[in-house]
């Protein structure tokens, strides 16, 4: 077996300008793969394009609640690269956070349209391509712990992900007969740009290592920090060829998370005074300093050591 687990191989990864996938992307390329990177942030998608290598990979915007735009992809992957192996379906949201009793339906619809129609139209349209062209291709989703039990997200996100999972498991008899794989790989609390915003909260981001040590406290995993390779690694193992017997399967990724514990509802007052609590522990002097010092003080003392390294020079 070659040491590139997908070389040659090509393939679509959605929600691939930042995060999982993108962890993903760059990981599937280093062992070997040629990769649509798919996703709706153009601006980012062409930085992660630029950082890979163009020779490698290439950008498609694609918004995966445009049936038209899904197929569009896919037919650019088959054109620019003649074959299509792998569909890594990943693109979601995490909606409203609201509870059941609050929630707006409009919302979840939303949720619904990216997180299950996005991955059921990726199948189709891929699963078309790999039937016509009688390849034995491998579909991944990205689910998530919370697709099989409650209190991990909100009851909109939960409900998509459930369904997500239904729709992977019928589509793995579906298109097993053509030899076609349909998988899904199920992260909980990887501090990706999704899960450190807060919906409707602008201009906030929760730290990336908040998430991670508050997760890691739980954790009955000593030492555990989850990271979106760990996730990338999950789907290129589900990618591979190391699992061409595996079909159907919902690989739990979640670093041990304990079965008694919820994340939602969410305890408001406890989560502020946890946010408030990390802020402290990580200020330092200088961060203090900057913060109450007015600007054009600390303009001045940039402008001078600014001065005095072109005089050094």
């Amino acid at each position: 077996m070659s040491a590139l687990r997908l070389e040659g191989k090509v393939a679509i990864i959605t929600g691939a300008a930042g995060g999982i996938g993108e962890a993903a992307a760059r990981l599937f390329v280093k062992n070997g793969a040629f990769v649509v990177i798919a996703d709706v942030q153009d601006e980012l998608g062409d930085q992660v394009v630029a950082s890979i290598g163009p020779e490698r990979c290439s950008y498609k915007h694609c918004d995966v609640t445009d049936e038209k735009q899904v197929e569009d992809t896919v037919t650019y992957a088959l054109d620019k690269y003649g074959t299509l192996d792998i569909v890594y379906s990943n693109a979601g949201i995490i909606g409203s956070l609201t509870s059941t009793l609050d929630l707006d339906l409009k919302a979840l619809e939303k949720t619904i349209d990216v997180n299950v129609c996005g991955g059921v139209a990726m199948m189709k349209y891929a699963g078309r391509a790999m039937v016509a062209r009688n390849i034995r291709g491998s579909i991944i989703c990205t689910v998530s712990a919370g697709a099989t039990r409650g209190g991990l997200g909100p009851a909109g996100y939960t409900a998509s992900k459930h369904a997500l999972l239904g729709v992977v498991r019928a589509a793995s008899r579906e298109l097993g007969v053509y030899g076609i794989r349909v998988n899904s790989v199920s992260p909980f609390a990887v501090a990706t740009p999704m899960a450190c915003t807060i919906p409707g909260v602008k201009r906030f981001r929760l730290d990336p290592e908040f998430i991670e040590a508050r997760m890691s406290s739980v954790s009955n995993l000593k030492g555990m920090i989850l990271k979106p390779g760990d996730i990338a690694e999950a789907a290129m193992f589900l990618a591979s060829d190391m699992s061409a017997c595996i079909n159907g399967h919902d690989l739990v990724v979640d670093g041990g998370f304990p079965d008694s514990s919820d994340t939602f509802p969410v305890n408001t007052f406890k989560a502020v005074m946890d946010i408030v609590r990390w802020s402290f522990s990580k200020v330092t002097f200088s961060s203090i300093v900057s913060t109450f010092m007015p600007r054009y003080i600390i303009s001045w003392f940039d402008d001078r050591t600014r001065d005095d390294v072109s005089r050094e020079d």
